[in-house]
């Protein structure tokens, strides 16, 4: 019986092409799972921290917890005297008493700082003496102190969708208390050997016989690229049982993989089996790739159904091309990064016109002949797609346009490594902190853009932008020479990406007679001296410090050295009663349950350097702003684009 040719060889692109319009790209049904089991899970929606940690202001240090006004001068020689108070703070005791000026309770590490202290003395800097305390070095607001909210205030975003649950993230979720966590479920990849051939690993070796390599070596790779592989063992050479286990697989799982059967020739039944399959059934079956020509890519309804070949290296060649993109889809992950270095081809190459080729390449230090010359070689590792060892031993590889049929050697050429796990965050955004940039970040990573946010404030994110460590800054700085917000601070190297409007005001305790019904201006006026009642403040260099100094003229109320990150740890700090006012913008007012006095309407905009205006994340950033559907979004968040 002579054998059938491919129904058609075409174009790598093409088939990939072909492939994705007919599968499911979206990631599957969220599920809800315990904490210790959800490491290298991918989570499907933000998570926003429900305390804030640490929970409340605690001591770094044994010691006394004191107002550090009463410390001022406090010397060896002349130490302050302050009166005890009868009460010693141990770790899980809350305080009952209130330091009073010149007075001190003594406080264990972890402890809970009571009201009116604001720093703690380190034992080791005191004395006992009849009743009172000697205190013999003079402190500062804050010091030996971990405020509460400082670490993560409650309602701030935690984590992102997308993200990946390192110990690093499970260790943040326990932290907050998180003890289920909704991921995304992942897919299940059923896995089938084909061939009379094929023996399990541990089975005795006959003569003819190959030990499946290929199950073992998919299996994992599918649990790398974030799916639950589900091994169906070997099926022998007959077409009927390769029928039945082909519908039981498709029924159970979101994808399947069959290994070996698909160059169509008298012994190769699992293309037969899978172009039975219809709703579309087989897409592309021969590709124009080396290695990896005999590929068979089909779906069931939008189930993935591919046949790879039965040569490891062209097994995994081609799962990563087609397939592991299509699992990390279904389980959520974003695309796999591949990292591309530059090397000098140590030996010729001769490639096969018309087919895309993959030379596995070893990678080796060269001698540097001039500053700036390529340090590596790249060395062909040969051996053929039928090697079970090329694939795990190659550093990179190197790909051969169909086009193309010989690359000299000493040629400088593009290599993509292998196995690299982590990946840089393709946008980084430094300044200050709001909402509105949760979300639109939250947006970017369903996008698969990886972020990351450093809260330091309007003016360091200026700073960072300008030394070209950050991709953007989130900026509210208002110039008082000109009115304007933000564009006065520019200089040649930056440009901005107008943002959205917001309203910053009082956030107080609703009810509190010194506040309610009150003008924000008047009622800051009325309280700025009263030491009864506190403030909480913002971090130097952040728009709302600046307005919060303009605010106060000078004043420096109880309270103005505890100097949180954000909007929601100002919040948290209002509605537990750690303090009685702060200033932040309205909705985390609203989301907090607090009183609102509106203070100042102001921009919030995004600077950049110039030179990283093409990077593709910020391109996608762009476009989320001027997206209708984000608008809307930012609005009903109570920021409104001018």
């Amino acid at each position: 019986m002579p054998q059938e040719q491919f129904l058609e060889v075409i174009d790598r692109d093409e088939a990939e092409r072909r492939f994705r319009r007919a599968v499911r790209l979206t990631p599957l049904e969220a599920e809800c799972v315990p904490l210790a089991e959800s490491l290298g899970r991918v989570l499907s929606g933000d998570v926003a921290a429900a305390v804030d940690v640490p929970f409340f202001d605690r001591s770094n240090f044994d010691g006394f917890a004191v107002r550090a006004a009463d410390t001022s001068g406090a010397s060896e020689e002349s130490p302050r005297r302050l009166r005890l108070l009868a009460e010693t703070l141990a770790t899980g005791i809350v305080p009952q008493l209130e330091v009073v000026p010149g007075a001190a309770s003594a406080i264990a590490t972890g402890g809970m700082l009571p009201r009116g202290a604001d720093a703690v003395v380190m034992v080791e800097h005191t004395d006992e003496e009849g009743g009172e305390l000697l205190v013999r070095r003079a402190l500062t607001p804050g010091v030996g102190v971990s405020f509460a909210g400082t670490d993560l205030g409650r309602g701030e975003t935690v984590l992102r969708r997308g993200d990946v649950l390192t110990s690093r993230e499970t260790g943040v979720l326990a932290a907050i208390g998180v003890s289920r966590v909704a991921v995304w479920r992942r897919p299940r990849v059923a896995i089938l050997s084909t061939g009379d051939e094929i023996v399990a690993p541990g089975e005795p070796m006959q003569p003819g016989k190959v030990y499946d390599s290929n199950a073992r070596i998919i299996a994992d790779a599918v649990r790398e690229a974030g799916g639950e592989p589900v091994e169906l063992g070997i099926v022998p050479d007959d077409l009927e049982r390769l029928r039945q286990n082909l519908r039981e697989a498709v029924t159970a799982c979101d994808v399947v993989l069959l290994s070996g059967g698909t160059s169509k020739g008298q012994g190769d039944l699992s293309y037969r089996a899978v172009r039975e399959l219809t709703d579309p059934g087989i897409v592309a079956h021969g590709v124009a790739l080396k290695p990896g020509k005999p590929i068979c890519l089909a779906a069931s309804g939008t189930k993935p159904v591919v046949v790879l070949p039965g040569f490891p290296t062209s097994a995994i060649f081609t799962f990563h091309e087609f397939v592991a993109p299509v699992i990390r889809a279904l389980a959520g992950r974003p695309p796999a990064s591949r990292t591309t270095v530059p090397a000098r081809l140590a030996v010729k190459v001769n490639s096969e016109a018309g087919r895309t080729e993959y030379v596995l390449v070893g990678l080796v230090e060269r001698l540097q002949t001039s500053p700036g010359e390529t340090a590596l070689a790249a060395y062909p590792m040969g051996k053929g797609s039928g090697s079970v060892t090329t694939f795990s031993y190659a550093d990179a590889f190197l790909t051969i346009g169909r086009h193309v049929e010989i690359v000299e050697a000493g040629q400088l050429v593009d290599v993509q490594l292998l196995g690299r796990d982590l990946r840089p965050a393709d946008l980084v955004v430094i300044g200050s902190h709001c909402i509105g940039l949760d979300y639109l970040l939250g947006r970017l990573q369903d996008l698969g853009y990886r972020t990351k946010f450093l809260a330091a404030g309007s003016m360091a994110g200026l700073d960072a932008a300008r030394r070209g460590e950050c991709d953007l800054a989130g900026v509210h700085l208002l110039d008082p020479e000109t009115g304007q917000y933000n564009l006065p601070f520019l200089s040649d190297d930056l440009d901005l990406i107008a943002g959205y409007g917001r309203l910053q005001g009082i956030v107080f305790r609703r009810g509190d007679a010194r506040f309610e019904g009150r003008e924000a201006q008047a009622a800051v006026a009325a309280v700025a001296n009263d030491s009864a009642c506190a403030m909480v403040n913002r971090n130097p260099g952040s728009g709302t410090r600046i307005l919060i100094d303009r605010l106060l003229v000078g004043a420096r109320p109880a309270g103005y050295a505890i100097q949180p990150r954000s909007h929601n740890a100002v919040a948290a700090a209002v509605a537990q009663g750690r303090a009685d006012w702060g200033v932040a913008i309205r909705r985390v007012a609203d989301q907090a349950g607090l009183g609102f006095l509106p203070l100042a309407h102001e921009q919030y905009d995004f600077v950049f350097p110039k030179s990283r205006a093409q990077r593709p994340a910020i391109t996608a950033f762009r476009r989320l702003l001027a997206d209708a559907d984000v608008q809307r979004s930012l609005a009903e968040r109570g920021l409104k684009q001018a």
